[in-house]
């Protein structure tokens, strides 16, 4: 699977478990050219880059995605990270896996959006 990981996601730790497991991954904390790259902005390099967005911020991506929906955008995919901590990291990956498991082409993801918490 492709992942774009948000800033606030840690491309050595996260990142770098999700490439061993198989994943093709690019994390914005390991690209020092994209640093504060706005929202709308993250989405569209995820978008043009086929990528699964992978992200901490549940309070502005919902109404970018409406957004984009309204406007007849399309995207990769969303993967909205609540209820965890960022140095959780076996959780968070855990999440990551059980929304592949579930929707394993990453075909199946474009325009597709969920969120993802802790596993029970």
């Amino acid at each position: 699977m492709r992942f774009l990981l948000d800033a606030q996601l840690s491309g050595p730790r996260v990142g770098a478990d999700l490439r061993r497991r198989g994943h093709d991954v690019r994390a914005l904390d390991e690209e020092p050219a994209h640093e504060g790259l706005e929202d709308p902005e993250v989405l569209a390099l995820a978008t043009a880059d086929r990528r699964i967005l992978v992200t901490f911020n549940v309070h502005d991506f919902p109404e970018i995605l409406r957004e984009w929906a309204t406007a007849g955008r399309s995207h990769a995919g969303v993967l909205l990270v609540y209820g965890l901590r960022h140095d959780e990291f076996g959780p968070l990956l855990r999440a990551i896996e059980r929304a592949v498991a579930r929707h394993p082409a990453q075909a199946d993801w474009v325009d597709r959006a969920e969120a993802v918490s802790r596993p029970f």
